[in-house]
C-alpha cells in the first residue's frame, strides 16, 4: 500500500528564473533584426543597449560578448515590446511603424524617442503602456 505524503501548499514568494547568457544571446540576434524592422541607425540602437556603438557594431559582427544584468532587462524588454505590438497589430508593418509615430500618450513623442532617453526606465514605460493597451495588466 503507497503512503500518502504531506504536499506544502503554503504560497511562495516568486523569484524570476535569471536569464541566462544563451538566452540573452538569443534575445539579441532577435534585437538586431527587430532593429531592422523599425529601421534604427546603429547609434540609435546601440542607445538602447546603453552600449558604445563600437562594441554594438563588433557584437553584430561577430556575436555579443558577455550581456550584464542590465543588457539583460533591456533586451527582455524589448523583446515584450516586440510581443505587445504583435498582439495589438495584426499587420507587422503597422506595429514596426508605432514606433516612429507621434503618441499622445507620451506627449506627442513617439515610443521611440522615449526608448533613446537612454534608460531602461525609459524603455519599461514604453513596455508598460503597450502591456496596458494589451489588457496584459
Amino acid at each position: 500500500m503507497l503512503a500518502l505524503e504531506r504536499v506544502d501548499t503554503e504560497p511562495q514568494a516568486f523569484r524570476a528564473d535569471p536569464v541566462t547568457q544563451d538566452e540573452a544571446a538569443a534575445m539579441f540576434r532577435a534585437a538586431l533584426n527587430l532593429f531592422g524592422k523599425w529601421e534604427l541607425t546603429d547609434e540609435q540602437a546601440a542607445t538602447l543597449l546603453d552600449m558604445p556603438v563600437r562594441t554594438f557594431r563588433r557584437w553584430k559582427a561577430e556575436g555579443p560578448g558577455r550581456i550584464s544584468r542590465d543588457g539583460r532587462a533591456r533586451l527582455s524588454n524589448l523583446m515584450g515590446i516586440h510581443k505587445a505590438l504583435r498582439i495589438i497589430f495584426t499587420e507587422p508593418q503597422r506595429g514596426y511603424a508605432w514606433i516612429r509615430a507621434g503618441n499622445s500618450a507620451f506627449g506627442g513623442a513617439s515610443a521611440l524617442d522615449v526608448m533613446l532617453g537612454g534608460e531602461l526606465t525609459d524603455i519599461m514605460r514604453v513596455r508598460r503602456y503597450l502591456d496596458a493597451e494589451r489588457g496584459g495588466w
